[in-house]
């Protein structure tokens, strides 16, 4: 038996010291040291395979980038076309992608949802949290038809089970034999958290845990072509359980988030190896499972009989979907000494900066006035190109004068006042277009120069009323006069 090793790992970056520490030299945090035993074998074999397995491990050489032969990925696509969005286009192959979320969002739903409607997938889906029959009872209210086992036929004619199988088990030992036994297409893992590794004598959901699983799942995915889904938890500040190196272990990070009182779930990107960073998906939590919100403005533009002051409706992208949000804005005037500056979904600190500009370039008296502003639907925005939209929200509640009804801003604002261009103006502008804005305000400085990106960005297809405007001052004055 080997020798046991005591070592101390930060709970927060999980960094490792052989004597406890006050405060960590990594992150700087204090009293976030915990004691771990450690105990692992050198001679064992990767713990995906049995200890009589016939395979041999091959040795690795270098290979010149030039003669590595390349194929056009494989990507597994799944009926949810908000999930494969946000994966970059599906699953693929021996991918380890993580998802995190606040308990309660969601998270195991939506994965139980995705192994049930992949009937020509077989999908094995392990839970260290819940029993077979708690699991079966939400399988039953996501998809009735899961009541019967679901069988395909194969190309010989011949039946084949396929469909979801459930494992409650939380040592991986246990897990690879029967991942060997039933050679699934797909693993979720419900959740990383709760599994323990026999070479590690702590107990789960500590640093050196997560850290061994991860890496045992992560050698069974790259050298299978298996993909795994992990769930994960999340800490009371927001941030994934464990150690941070477990985000940069795995290929995908998804979060998963949203306000727990509302039924809209938002399925955000925030590391992807194999597509882009900054797509999102949107679904809706209903009785029988989440929807997918193929048009995310039905959910983010509210429906209104008459004008109102203070709601401006801005042109965003988020990743390569271009979408219309509602702006909010309420300014009145403060009782205190000092006035109030809240946003939600917005940065407070850009919200002080555009309230700035106003000021000192327009010479609306903001300074004595309390600015509340919010987006609508429950969704962060961090593009730029709402600068404009928040800033005739915000002149408009303040003179009491509501904006035109099919009005929509794309434009950055600078510190001199003047609306600097955005990227894909096209995107937006069509956007806009379709569901029905009769017109829209973008920077004249979007407008193309040369000969050549004239006949790229042709505007003149556009039945929307496209308003050029070069500062603040011209939007206002064709805003209000």
């Amino acid at each position: 038996m080997a020798k046991s090793k005591i070592a101390y790992f930060c709970q927060s970056c999980g960094f490792e010291s052989a004597k406890w520490l006050g405060k960590c030299p990594s992150c700087q945090q204090w009293n976030t040291f915990v004691e771990e035993i450690i105990e692992k074998d050198p001679k064992a074999v990767p713990t995906w395979k049995v200890s009589n397995s016939t395979s041999t491990q091959r040795s690795n050489k270098p290979v010149e980038v030039a003669h590595i032969t390349f194929t056009e990925e494989d990507r597994l696509f799944t009926p949810d076309k908000e999930f494969n969005r946000v994966l970059g286009g599906g699953i693929v192959a021996g991918s380890l992608v993580l998802i995190g979320g606040e308990p309660g969002i969601g998270k195991s739903t939506l994965m139980l949802q995705l192994a049930l409607n992949m009937p020509n997938v077989r999908v094995l889906y392990v839970s260290g949290e819940e029993s077979e029959k708690q699991i079966k009872m939400r399988a039953e209210r996501i998809n009735e038809s899961t009541s019967q086992q679901s069988k395909v036929k194969n190309q010989n004619g011949s039946e084949t089970n396929k469909g979801c199988f459930i494992l409650t088990e939380t040592s991986t030992q246990n897990i690879f034999k029967q991942i060997e036994e039933l050679e699934p297409d797909l693993v979720v893992i419900d959740s990383i958290q709760t599994l323990h590794s026999a070479h590690i004598e702590s107990t789960p959901g500590s640093v050196s845990q997560v850290r061994e699983c991860t890496a045992e799942l992560l050698r069974f995915a790259k050298e299978t072509a298996t993909p795994v889904f992990l769930i994960g938890h999340i800490t009371k500040d927001g941030a994934i359980a464990g150690p941070k190196i477990l985000e940069h272990m795995v290929d995908t990070v998804l979060q998963f988030e949203g306000d727990r009182h509302h039924v809209y779930r938002i399925l955000r990107t925030v590391k992807n190896r194999f597509g882009s960073a900054s797509e999102l998906g949107i679904y809706e939590m209903l009785g029988e499972g989440l929807r997918e919100v193929s048009n995310p403005s039905e959910i983010l533009l509210s429906q209104r009989d008459e004008a109102l002051s203070g709601i401006a409706i801005s042109a965003t992208l988020e990743g390569m979907r271009p979408m219309l949000i509602e702006t909010q804005a309420l300014v009145s005037t403060s009782v205190y000494g000092t006035p109030q500056r809240n946003a939600n979904g917005f940065d407070a600190k850009r919200m002080s900066m555009l309230l700035a500009v106003l000021e000192k370039r327009c010479g609306f008296k903001l300074g004595a006035q309390d600015v509340f502003l919010n987006i609508t639907g429950g969704i962060k925005v961090e593009d730029p190109a709402i600068d404009l939209g928040l800033a005739a929200a915000i002149i408009s509640s303040y003179q009491n004068i509501p904006i035109p009804f099919k009005t929509c801003f794309a434009g950055e604002i600078g510190l001199s006042g003047e609306i600097r261009a955005v990227n894909r103006v096209e995107q937006r502008i069509a956007e806009a277009q379709k569901l029905g804005f009769e017109q829209i305000y973008i920077s004249k400085y979007n407008m193309p120069s040369a000969a050549q990106d004239k006949k790229r960005m042709d505007l003149s297809r556009y039945t929307i009323d496209i308003k050029m405007v070069a500062n603040i001052e011209d939007v206002f004055e064709l805003l209000f006069g």
